[in-house]
């Protein structure tokens, strides 16, 4: 009787946690719509958080954040090391807006010292960051990068698929680590199992150079005849 009564209380007040745990989720919601809503047009930078800064993909992402600023883009990334630290740092070289967006998690994760000081947002929850990454974003270029990479690509794909939000360009950068996982896509998912249609493949672009990942978001909002802008 004893213990069920231990089990009782422990589930109650794990019960209260929860419900209290909201208002800590509706702060982060807040305080990430009042300050990225005065961000202006800003495209999403992905990428792995243990690239280092030798590599190709490190001066990849630096180079493609920084002709997005002179293209008149902001730069949002996770705010984190590696790729993320290097869109940061092309924009801040373009003198753009480098927006961080940083998770926090027991490792790998701080923020890096590329991001403008008043646009530096940190959470806890993962869901609500990745609200702000697509609401606030005006397209998303992916670069190489393991599961948290994959789970915001494929979270954008989705709700553009679903039209549960308006559709932007998403860029995949860097061919050669990209297409084994579209040849996967192209021959299993569609082909083989028809999980998704033909029309779904035109959701993405794939590029290898800085140049055309910028020219795809610009030549998207030319051809819709749309305003980079919320």
């Amino acid at each position: 009787m004893k213990k069920q009564e231990h089990l009782t209380k422990n589930w109650n007040e794990i019960k209260t946690n929860d419900s209290w745990a909201i208002f800590k989720i509706m702060a982060e919601f807040v305080d990430g719509y009042e300050k990225l809503s005065k961000i202006g047009p800003c495209v999403s930078v992905f990428g792995s958080a243990r690239t280092k800064d030798d590599h190709k993909f490190y001066k990849l992402a630096e180079e493609v954040a920084f002709q997005l600023t002179q293209s008149g883009y902001g730069v949002i990334t996770g705010g984190g090391p590696g790729i993320m630290e290097a869109g940061n740092r092309g924009a801040k070289r373009g003198g753009g807006i480098s927006v961080g967006l940083n998770i926090d998690l027991p490792f790998e994760q701080q923020s890096n010292p590329y991001i403008d000081h008043d646009k530096s947002i940190d959470f806890d929850y993962f869901f609500v960051r990745k609200v702000m990454f697509v609401k606030y974003a005006q397209g998303f270029i992916a670069l190489p990068g393991g599961f948290g990479t994959l789970d915001e690509l494929f979270e954008a794909l989705t709700l553009i698929q679903t039209k549960k939000i308006g559709r932007f360009p998403i860029i995949l950068l860097g061919r050669d680590y990209w297409e084994g996982l579209l040849d996967w896509i192209n021959s299993v998912v569609l082909e083989r199992e028809k999980n998704i249609s033909t029309e779904d493949l035109d959701l993405y672009k794939v590029v290898d150079t800085a140049e055309e990942a910028v020219a795809e978001i610009n030549n998207f909002y030319h051809k819709y005849m749309l305003k980079p802008n919320f």
